[in-house]
């Protein structure tokens, strides 16, 4: 069962070509999802991010994630420690989901959706890496229409993140969201033919 691992920075359009994989067929599993489900209430990871982190619930007891984000985006040390106590536990969760599914689907292919799946060393679980970019401009204007930021905003965002030439050296396959969603949709479908192709000559 091929594992593909979905990346790309911020903006540049993994959620589309997830979405175009998840209408082939492919399980898609959402890092982002999963990060949150292993902070809810009751969770080992919420109780790390408390001990670590001080008060960050809402009254309802689950983690106030726009405290936690404020905390973290300009403190490296915040941010590192933070990666440390989710990293483990999201891949974790994804690789007792990845077991699952080989049993129950032998013959079908999964992709693990990542923003930060290179920096937390997600690749290890990962047959092929496909890289999602785009022109740093048109992120820019993405990400400020997108969140509603400002320019000076949308730019602390995009270099906060590994750049772009850096994820793509990792890149197995590599997807330009640059033009139009029906030509990203032509590309994710010609590189899943391709990466199943290889599959079966290996």
């Amino acid at each position: 069962m091929p594992v593909i691992g979905l990346t790309g920075s911020i903006a540049a359009g993994k959620s589309t070509v997830s979405r175009v994989l998840e209408q082939e067929g492919v399980l898609i599993l959402d890092a982002d999802r999963i990060a949150r489900e292993v902070v809810e209430p009751g969770t080992e990871g919420l109780r790390a991010v408390c001990e670590a982190f001080g008060d960050v619930l809402l009254p309802d007891g689950t983690m106030d994630r726009k405290k936690v984000g404020r905390m973290v985006f300009s403190d490296e040390a915040a941010r590192l420690r933070l990666n440390g106590i989710l990293h483990p536990l999201i891949t974790r969760e994804i690789e007792i989901r990845l077991d699952a599914f080989r049993r129950e689907s032998p013959d079908g292919v999964a992709a693990i959706d990542a923003a930060l799946l290179i920096e937390a060393g997600m690749t290890r679980l990962c047959d092929e890496i496909w890289v999602v970019y785009a022109k740093d401009e048109l992120r820019l204007a993405r990400l400020m229409a997108r969140d509603g930021i400002s320019e000076e905003a949308a730019r602390a965002r995009m270099e906060s993140q590994m750049p772009q030439k850096e994820k793509l050296a990792f890149a197995s396959r590599s997807i330009d969201n640059s033009r139009s969603p029906a030509e990203t949709a032509c590309q994710v479908r010609q590189c899943l033919r391709e990466m199943k192709e290889r599959m079966e000559r290996d």
